[in-house]
Order: structure tokens, then C-alpha cells, then sequence
């Protein structure tokens, strides 16, 4: 077998990476881009659910989900008990979105929980710009309503808290993973993200709030280009 000069090996090695580099992503994006969903749509786990009622906030503003990209919690009475999971949220979620315009977090608390909520402002505080982070109380009864307007499986506890946030695009739609098929022992069908877990937020969360942003970045794209060519 003919043997070729240790230069002419190194070129063909080099050569063989190069193409190697150069087709996966373009294989593996075919590959993605041709799946049942695309990977492009983060599904529907609930439709058109329903905005924020005029509850009081904690900045006196009225707070609105529409024309937003909110996560939406429920903390309930122990806000300031349970601030670590607060913290993860702000680390994980909240930091690396909070300047996308349109992004906001929202939690909703039952009223008497305002000074705590204040307290949790001025921990988190030094942390971050905090502007884009939003308190509203509501009556407990008001707050159970409302949560079960949602059509989740997981419900709220005798505190009217859940550890889960939710995302809700700005159609009012609340998304998840496998919205289409809510069985509880599907391990696929994700409604809420834990905020107990970092790793969690960090990872699921994270690239579904991804997907959610590409999402209107690309509507706002397509929308710019159609001006363009209808002018």
C-alpha cells in the first residue's frame, strides 16, 4: 500500500475536520428543522387565558399581560419564607432576560403579604435592576379563581402558592412542553417550571424562554419586511 508523505497526511486530515465541521450543523439543523414540531414553537399548554383584574400593586401601576412575555408566579403567604426560590429566579430567568422590551415577571400574592414583598425587594435588590419585576395582591378567593382559570394540573397549596412559575406569551396564551396531552404521568407534559430547582430553571426553562423570544423576534422580522415591501 502506497504510504503518502507525512505532509500530504496532515493535509488530508485537516481537510477531512474541515468538511467534517462544516456539514454536521448544517445536518443536524436539516434534521431539527424537519421534526413534527420544528423546534421552533413552544406548544400551548392553556389559550387565551385570562389578564390580571385591576388587583393594587406594589408600584401603583396597572399590571397587564398582554403584549408581553410574562412569568407568572404564585408565591403565596411565605414570599419572603421561600426567597431562595425567588433567588434562583433572578439568577437563572430573570437576569438574562430583563432587557428584551417586552419581558416582564410577574407575581401574584394574597393581600397582607405587602411588607414582605417589600422586604424581598430590598434583599434582591443589590442584585439587580429590579424594573421589570411586578407584585399585585388580590383576596385569597380572588387568587384560587383565577389559578384555576389556568386548566393546570398542578394546583395551588393551603397558602395559595405553588413553587412552579408559568410562561404566558403575549396573546395571553400560557405555554409549556407538550401542551397537547395533559396526563400526569406523562413526563414530557411540563405546564410549570419548579423554582425549588436550579437546574431546572437553568436548563428547561431557560431555552424555552428561548424559544418563546426567537418566537417574536422572527414575527417582528417578518412584519418589518412585509412594511418594506407593501411601501
Amino acid at each position: 500500500m502506497q504510504e503518502f508523505p507525512e505532509s500530504k497526511k496532515s493535509k488530508i486530515i485537516k481537510l477531512t475536520v474541515c468538511i467534517v465541521l462544516f456539514c454536521l450543523p448544517i445536518a443536524f439543523y436539516v434534521f431539527f428543522a424537519s421534526g413534527k414540531n420544528g423546534f421552533t414553537k413552544l406548544p400551548i399548554v392553556t389559550e387565551n387565558i385570562s389578564d390580571i383584574p385591576t388587583w393594587t400593586s406594589l408600584s401603583n401601576d396597572t399590571i397587564s399581560l398582554k403584549e408581553k412575555i410574562t412569568i407568572l408566579g404564585f408565591p403565596g403567604y411565605d414570599v419572603l419564607k421561600e426567597k431562595g426560590n425567588s433567588f434562583n429566579l433572578l439568577q437563572k430567568i430573570y437576569n438574562k432576560n430583563r432587557d428584551f422590551h417586552d419581558f416582564q415577571l410577574v407575581y401574584i400574592l394574597p393581600i397582607g403579604t405587602e411588607e414582605q414583598a417589600k422586604q424581598l425587594l430590598t434583599e434582591l435588590d443589590p442584585l439587580s435592576d429590579l424594573y421589570r419585576w411586578n407584585f399585585v395582591f388580590a383576596p385569597e378567593n380572588q387568587i384560587q379563581e383565577y389559578y384555576n382559570k389556568l386548566g393546570l394540573v398542578g394546583k395551588l397549596n393551603d397558602k395559595f402558592a405553588t413553587t412552579n412559575v408559568f410562561i404566558v406569551d403575549k396573546d395571553l396564551n400560557l405555554r409549556g412542553r407538550k401542551g397537547y396531552n395533559k396526563k400526569e404521568d406523562d413526563n414530557q407534559y411540563k405546564e410549570g417550571y419548579n423554582t425549588i430547582s436550579a437546574a431546572e430553571l437553568h436548563n428547561e426553562m431557560n431555552d424555552d424562554v428561548k424559544v418563546i423570544l426567537a418566537e417574536y423576534r422572527l414575527a417582528l422580522k417578518k412584519n418589518n419586511r412585509n412594511i418594506i415591501v407593501n411601501e
